[in-house]
């Protein structure tokens, strides 16, 4: 009867263990620059998100698909109910007019442990 009671009450606390755990929350998941002349070099924007877990949220990475694209994180934990954001620049050179989209990966503590961010627009070419 002891271990019985032992297991359940292991079993329990794995249970309620396993709820506590970060979760990030997006504003936006993608941004559009729309168009833009080739002259214009660098673009940025923010993605805020708020930690919506009961645990402290820690950006473990942002990582870039292109040299082009930089982000730039919050590094602190993110406390249950805060905000934290990533900053994105995009620095066009002008060599490939067109269309663009570029991608963030966001890995983190949270239940979800990668996010997907996206970045796009146009950059027409000036005609000389």
């Amino acid at each position: 009867m002891k271990k019985f009671v032992l297991f359940i009450c292991m079993t329990v606390c794995c249970a309620l263990s396993a709820n506590a755990q970060a979760q990030i929350k997006f504003d936006k998941q993608t941004h559009n620059f729309g168009s833009f002349p080739e002259t214009e070099k660098i673009h940025k924007t923010t993605f805020t998100f708020t930690n919506v877990g009961n645990k402290p949220l820690i950006i473990n990475q942002a990582l870039a698909s292109c040299g082009c694209t930089v982000p730039k994180y919050t590094k602190a934990p993110i406390a249950p109910g805060q905000k934290g954001q990533i900053e994105v620049t995009y620095k066009s050179d002008g060599t490939w007019p067109g269309h663009f989209k570029k991608s963030i990966t966001v890995r983190t503590n949270g239940t979800v442990e990668m996010t997907r961010l996206y970045i796009e627009g146009v950059m027409t070419e000036v005609k000389k």
